[in-house]
């Protein structure tokens, strides 16, 4: 028996006319992108069904409580500021640092994993949905799957990336990250990602019908590919982007690759999956620095990596100067306290080398030479 089609992944997800319309597109080219892919393991390829099973609901779950409660609709989503950047330079770090601000809305990894019922400032602190994303959690970052937490936090009240939310309506890069499907990436690169977008501003209208805060703050690296449909729907946005050097970046985002992808393969061959990466992110970066160059009137704030590290507090004042949140004495407390009960190597250290991957230093310098001539004095 084959994979279903994506009319049955649709009707088994009860998604109204309109979402099925808008998903359609993104789903068809994931489920023949899954059929072409000969690498996966018979449970990685049942995994990643499972994954889109588990998109669809999400997506079906937010448009039922939105019918049910048409007022969803009505609520504003002002001046949300985005976290741009190549993966593994400080994005994440950003995102948890900022999000500890009590005025500041992100979203948490178990309301975007269990979004229905919209969550409620009454029982935010104590929804059982949250012990429950822990447990999960628990269960199954064990064994080879145990590397991940070393490089990139997991658990219920850390703040979730965007991806796991455009990949609701199939116009995300996580289906790439998770299991290769290079023709899938082909179609997300050239598509317009409006309709996600779209999506994107349900899920946030959503989460804050209940539970609001001044701002929303929200991060993930596959922004750099679509920032026309990202200013499209979100017009008055705020762009912030950290940058490292990409050198560092390569070596580290193939590790966590690998050991993403590695409960899904029987073998990964890492010389073929750093060339995947080092072409993979520097086409979301070449799109961006297009953009940016095509439209100098939005002013996009520039940080270096080793900065942000070396004093959070006033990277994220800068932030906040730039966006226009006041940065208060509650929220200078915050962040500081994030940053004093958060060490980097909480889980253990992430170990990668470059060559682990088949690259070398003048391999990444050269793909990345239009970045790094760019913006150098970040690097």
């Amino acid at each position: 028996m084959g994979d279903p089609t994506p009319q049955q992944l649709i009707d088994e997800a009860g998604l109204d006319q309109e979402m099925a319309a808008g998903v359609m597109p993104g789903l068809s080219a994931a489920l023949a992108a899954l059929g072409e892919e000969g690498g996966l393991s018979e449970s990685g390829h049942q995994r990643a069904l499972a994954q889109f099973r588990d998109n669809l609901a999400r997506l079906s779950a937010i448009a039922a409580d939105r019918r049910a409660h048409p007022e969803i609709a009505d609520v504003e989503i002002v001046r949300p500021v985005f976290i741009l950047g190549l993966p593994r330079c400080g994005t994440s770090i950003l995102h948890a640092l900022i999000g500890a601000d009590p005025q500041i809305r992100t979203p948490l990894q178990w309301e975007v994993a269990a979004p229905s019922p919209p969550p409620d400032a009454a029982t935010f602190d104590t929804d059982p949905r949250a012990d429950g994303f822990d447990a999960y959690v628990q269960e199954n970052f064990t064994g080879a799957w145990a590397d991940v937490l070393k490089a990139h936090p997991i658990g219920s009240r850390i703040p979730q990336e965007c991806g796991m939310i455009l990949e609701t309506a199939f116009q995300g890069i996580n289906p790439t990250m998770l299991f290769r499907l290079p023709s899938y990436y082909d179609w997300y690169r050239k598509t317009d990602t409006r309709f996600g977008y779209g999506v994107h501003k349900m899920w946030l209208q959503h989460l804050a019908w209940k539970n609001p805060r001044k701002r929303w703050v929200l991060k993930v690296q596959e922004h750099a590919h679509h920032l026309a449909e990202l200013l499209a729907v979100y017009p008055d946005a705020v762009l912030v982007q950290p940058h490292r050097d990409p050198v560092t970046v390569m070596a580290s985002i193939s590790r966590l690759i690998e050991v993403i992808r590695c409960v899904s393969f029987d073998r990964i061959d890492r010389d073929e999956l750093g060339q995947e990466l080092l072409h993979l992110w520097h086409d979301g970066q070449a799109a961006a620095l297009a953009w940016r160059k095509a439209n100098p009137q939005v002013k996009v704030l520039d940080l270096a990596f080793r900065d942000l590290i070396a004093d959070p507090v006033e990277a994220v004042r800068k932030i906040y100067g730039h966006a226009d949140i006041d940065f208060t004495g509650e929220s200078e407390e915050a962040v500081s306290r994030w940053w004093r009960e958060h060490p980097a190597d909480k889980h253990g250290q992430h170990r990668y080398e470059l060559a682990d991957y088949g690259l070398t230093r003048e391999q990444v310098e050269g793909v990345y030479a239009d970045y790094i001539s760019a913006y150098r004095p970040y690097l």
